[in-house]
């Protein structure tokens, strides 16, 4: 029996189940194991710090879905799913973390005694998330051996397109996300200067996080705040280290607001003192481009025109950016706050619709140092919505 508050509506959640069926039957399957932490949240608002240890949302293209856990997590599942108390369904404690069983072994046995798994005559392709950073080999492996019957089939990722729209009730969200991501901005920018350790910047970021707004409060973030600083700026996704900020070296900040766990992410770079002239010459370069981006977007262009424009602005100024642009974002967990569907680059052919919601990333990673500059975007009926309003440029201390 379903205890929480119920974030979206019961016609919302079988809005979502439909369109998944909808391109399962297109891709001629006749179940899917859903294995990313989002997705099982997408379709039954299940959330918590489990997914450590294996664990499914079997759906079928027809009946009733069955989420497989960990028995004490499946214990208390339907603390925040709608799920009725007979699709959970927990597996033995002595399955978790032995070297010779893995719990997709129990759970195929459980699926063959609810009658899930059809003859061989019958059984068609069953769809996995290959890609998934929760899905092992040796999970592959419990379930081929366990389950010859099944065709097991790459999904291509098909429950993260399927979220790649949102709805209006998931934009409201995303822009609560984003007055998190304000908040944890300016801390970030209030608390980095000359002198200051890096792990206290980290800290008050990690507070306004989490503390949010007065009228609502952060949720933890899929990735941890990020600030490559001084000469080590020109390598991304570097953290934070005990040591002191120095003067007259540049710090990006990339980090999100995180409401109900969808993510809004953001990136600015703080000079402590005079820039240099060559990071001044990348910032006005980076921030025309990202300003000419942001006028391109509609529904109806083509993802990789936002690259086109991106490319032709840098290229002005002899610039050149060979990472991808930008991606899809919405619900995140550990390790990862993007959808793993679109990307902005020049081979991209997705065309744009009204509440795609994309991190636009303009990251300038040179020699010795960088400058990186970003946005959480929606795309409205008429254009773009920005989920945050901070200046566009170098911010200097």
């Amino acid at each position: 029996m379903y205890l929480g508050a119920q974030l979206f509506t019961d016609s919302e959640y079988e809005s979502r189940l439909a369109r998944v069926r909808e391109l399962m039957d297109r891709q001629g399957l006749s179940a899917i194991i859903v294995t990313d932490p989002a997705n099982i949240f997408y379709l039954i608002g299940y959330n918590a710090w489990s997914f450590y240890t294996p664990q499914m949302l079997f759906v079928p293209i027809e009946g009733e879905m069955i989420f497989f856990a960990r028995e004490m997590d499946a214990h208390g599942a339907h603390r925040t799913t709608w799920l009725g108390d007979d699709q959970i369904v927990g597996y033995p404690e002595s399955y978790v973390h032995r070297p010779h069983v893995h719990p997709f072994d129990w759970v195929a046995w459980a699926l063959r005694q609810r009658h899930q798994i059809a003859p061989a005559s019958r059984a068609g392709s069953v769809g996995l998330e290959m890609d998934s950073h929760f899905f092992s080999p040796k999970a592959y492996r419990a379930l081929y051996n366990a389950i010859p019957e099944w065709k097991l089939v790459d999904n291509f990722e098909l429950v993260n397109w399927v979220r790649s729209v949102k709805s209006d009730a998931e934009i409201q969200l995303m822009r609560q996300a984003g007055m998190v991501c304000s908040e944890a901005m300016r801390a970030a920018i209030d608390t980095i200067d000359v002198g200051v350790r890096q792990c206290d910047a980290a800290a008050a970021i990690s507070q306004a996080q989490i503390t949010g707004t007065e009228e609502f409060g952060g949720d933890y973030p899929a990735i941890v705040p990020m600030m490559p600083t001084g000469a080590a700026a020109d390598t991304p996704h570097l953290t934070w280290h005990q040591g002191t900020f120095v003067e007259n070296e540049a710090v990006v900040v990339e980090l999100t607001g995180a409401h109900n766990r969808y993510h809004c992410p953001l990136a600015r770079t703080v000079a402590l003192g005079k820039p240099s002239k060559d990071l001044d010459y990348v910032a006005k370069a980076t921030s025309e481009g990202l300003n000419n981006v942001l006028d391109a977007i509609r529904p109806g262009v083509a993802s990789r025109e936002l690259a086109s424009t991106w490319n032709w602005t840098l290229a002005k100024y002899g610039l050149e950016k060979p990472s991808r642009l930008g991606y899809s974002i919405g619900i995140g967990y550990p390790p990862d706050w993007g959808e793993r569907t679109i990307s902005i680059r020049s081979e991209d052919e997705t065309i744009l619709e009204t509440n795609m919601t994309f991190h636009i990333v303009c990251g300038m990673w040179m020699d010795n140092y960088g400058f990186e500059l970003s946005e959480s975007v929606r795309v409205s009926p008429t254009g773009v919505e920005t989920f945050t309003s901070f200046p566009r440029e170098l911010i200097q201390k």
